[in-house]
């Protein structure tokens, strides 16, 4: 018995010491774990990978396009204005996908077909291209030229901002049957399509105007000098000649038919004329005083109506 029992307090001893080891290396429940940044169950990476870029829809390839005078091989390198346009096979109106205003740009498209147009100011062409998941280059063709306007008085050129032009196209015997484009500034450059245009000329605010057809040659610049036979000539009105003129007159000029040219106020107002004849009147302080004089092409003077009696 006394054996028995030893043994039997020998395995009791041995199970207490088992559970307070277990006790000891007992580990948490999964609940009591920290979570992960990255939710349950999914591991926590040692490296972090690169960031890629998303993946190209399926078929996308480069089209890369440029654009030649008709006639010509050399590219146009500037004054392009570019924009593709997806067919939608419905009827409906097609919608730009991609625009640019480099020269030669390049497109990322998908597989399909578009309809490309190029501008070049106010000439235009387009082209239907068909993309099929590879790189493609094409070529469109542009019809146009463009002019580049000055003006002068016999040898001597008219400063630019004394200068206005209006381009028109003519239709049939109307020589300005529809207007392009107006406010054009002395030596800038307009591109057009290739063909005849008039185009009239406007030196100063009154009646200084010269008109000519000109024609724009396909890849060429149309430089065009216009010239006008005018004058500017300063109104004034004076006790006697050459003395102080009068502040506040308002003068008028006319044609000897009695048609108004120009009216200003001042002392000295400035009016550029077309070369002719024509009658000055000048009202101060209640009275009317009146002049005959004459403009020379080129002739720049004072035009002085005396006061009598003033």
């Amino acid at each position: 018995m006394g054996r028995g029992s030893a043994g039997c307090r020998i395995v009791a001893s041995v199970v207490v010491s088992v559970g307070a080891l277990a006790a000891l290396l007992a580990i948490p429940p999964a609940a009591a774990q920290a979570p992960t940044p990255f939710g349950p169950g999914l591991p926590s990476p040692g490296v972090t990978g690169p960031v890629l870029p998303p993946p190209a829809a399926e078929g996308e390839a480069d089209l890369t396009l440029s654009a030649v005078f008709v006639g010509a091989n050399g590219p146009i390198r500037s004054g392009l204005t570019w924009r593709v346009y997806g067919e939608n096979g419905d009827g409906t109106r097609p919608a730009i996908v991609a625009r640019s205003n480099d020269p030669a740009p390049t497109f990322k498209l998908a597989a399909g077909a578009y309809v490309a147009t190029v501008t070049y100011g106010y000439a235009s062409a387009s082209k239907r291209i068909t993309m099929a998941g590879t790189a493609n280059t094409d070529q469109l063709r542009v019809a146009a030229g463009a002019l580049k306007l000055s003006g002068a008085v016999g040898d001597q050129k008219i400063p630019g901002n004394q200068l206005g032009f209006s381009v028109y196209v003519p239709i049939g015997t109307n020589s300005e049957g529809r207007l392009v484009r107006s406010g054009i500034k002395a030596g800038e450059i307009v591109r057009l399509p290739e063909g005849t245009y008039h185009v009239v000329s406007s030196y100063g605010d009154s009646n200084a105007i010269q008109r000519a057809d000109l024609r724009v040659e396909n890849g060429k610049v149309t430089d065009a000098t216009m010239n006008h036979r005018a004058a500017t000539v300063t109104l004034k009105l004076v006790a006697a000649p050459g003395s102080e003129a009068f502040a506040g007159t308002a003068f008028s000029v006319l044609t000897p038919g009695g048609d108004t040219i120009r009216e200003a106020i001042g002392a000295f107002p400035s009016v550029t004329l077309a070369e002719g004849d024509y009658v000055l009147i000048a009202r101060h302080d209640g009275q009317v005083f009146t002049r005959e004089f004459k403009v020379e092409s080129g002739m720049d003077r004072d035009i002085e109506v005396v006061a009598k009696g003033s």
